[in-house]
């Protein structure tokens, strides 16, 4: 067993050092929305979602939690009414937000992360986890560390593709999105839809840690360009 987790970690490593990741444009602006306690939307290419936090506030009875604040979050498609899909999402983005946000310094409160699909052109998931994280540093809750989500599509012939389009998702025989922590570049979530081996689920997480830096470094450019406006 250890010799597998050696040979593993050998091969991401590997991989790391000698890929070179694409990604497509990003764009991001904060505190669009008046009405909220933080907001953001994030551009990924032709993809674009809004986010909106709300809280800490006054929680629900019967979803009070006793030692930490209880997170809800929804997601919007553009059209029409949120389905299964968005379901996944919402569950997905929970996730992330629980393992980085300190919920426990306000116990007994509720905190709303609402995520509002503008367009969608592919990496969806990974878009709306890089708009809630902005939204909650925004909001300036307390983390443990940023996060951000890359996906990563295995084409027909092997070949992996970061940040896909909606085209070249549809082509792919398998889907994987990986929300990455700023502290350890560890996997705080993953979502898979397809077939692929372990030496290709690895390869992605290696390619999904090396995207990751240049999305926190658009973090730190963008929140620097943001306050070196307003001083």
């Amino acid at each position: 067993m250890q010799e597998e987790t050696y040979l593993s970690l050998r091969l991401i490593k590997n991989v790391c050092g000698s890929l070179t990741v694409s990604l497509r444009e990003f764009g991001c602006e904060q505190s669009l929305l008046s009405r909220t306690d933080g907001s953001a939307s994030f551009v990924q290419g032709d993809t674009s979602v809004m986010a909106g936090v709300y809280g800490p506030a006054e929680v629900k009875v019967n979803k009070e939690i006793y030692d930490r604040a209880t997170l809800e979050v929804l997601v919007q498609p553009k059209v029409g009414l949120p389905s299964v899909r968005e379901r996944s999402q919402e569950q997905c983005v929970r996730e992330t937000c629980e393992a980085s946000l300190l919920l426990t310094l306000h116990p007994r409160s509720s905190l709303t992360l609402i995520l509002q699909v503008l367009h969608d052109d592919g990496s969806l998931l990974s878009c709306c986890l890089n708009a809630a994280c902005m939204a909650l540093m925004d909001a300036g809750l307390p983390m443990s560390c940023l996060f951000c989500g890359v996906t990563c599509a295995i084409s027909t012939d092997g070949q992996i593709i970061t940040d896909p389009t909606a085209a070249q998702e549809k082509e792919s025989r398998a889907l994987m999105t990986f929300a990455i922590d700023s502290a350890k570049r560890s996997v705080l979530m993953s979502s898979t839809k397809g077939s692929f081996s372990v030496h290709e689920l690895q390869q992605c997480i290696a390619v999904s840690q090396k995207a990751s830096e240049k999305i926190f470094q658009f973090y730190r450019d963008s929140v620097k360009r943001r306050y070196s406006k307003s001083l």
